[in-house]
């Protein structure tokens, strides 16, 4: 199965295979990115967008695609882990079908949102648990 997805303004489209893993994150970067102050992504082998837009690379280290019409957040990169492609969790279509299965930088949860899951919370990254998901 192909997951689908669009930015807000539908400029640009993308396709990607089943995803490696789902995590939600806590951290900083990801809360400014989005404007939200929790995120969901998705972890991909491959993702193709609909148009050739370059990735920018921001002090942290984390090589991001924006729409370039409506400022969607689409894809994020980041050097720690070279094999996935996140996506973040509002853009795709399927995204009910694909629940998270853990919390990155935990410690970094808003003390106001209050989640009633029992999903593992890693303290950083979860580069670990991550790279795990692309074997």
């Amino acid at each position: 199965m192909v997951l689908t997805g669009r930015c807000y303004c539908g400029h640009v489209t993308l396709r990607a295979p089943q995803p490696q893993t789902v995590a939600y994150c806590h951290c900083l970067d990801c809360k400014r990115w989005t404007g939200a102050p929790l995120t969901a992504f998705a972890a991909f082998s491959t993702v193709t967008l609909s148009q050739d837009i370059p990735e920018k690379t921001y002090a942290s280290g984390v090589q991001r695609r924006n729409c370039p019409e409506c400022g969607s957040p689409l894809t994020a990169r980041f050097d720690y882990l070279p094999d996935q492609t996140y996506v973040p969790m509002g853009v795709l279509d399927q995204a009910a079908d694909y629940p998270p299965d853990m919390h990155c930088f935990g410690g970094r949860q808003l003390p106001w949102l209050h989640l009633n899951d029992d999903l593992p919370r890693e303290s950083g990254t979860g580069q670990d648990r991550l790279k795990t998901a692309t074997s």
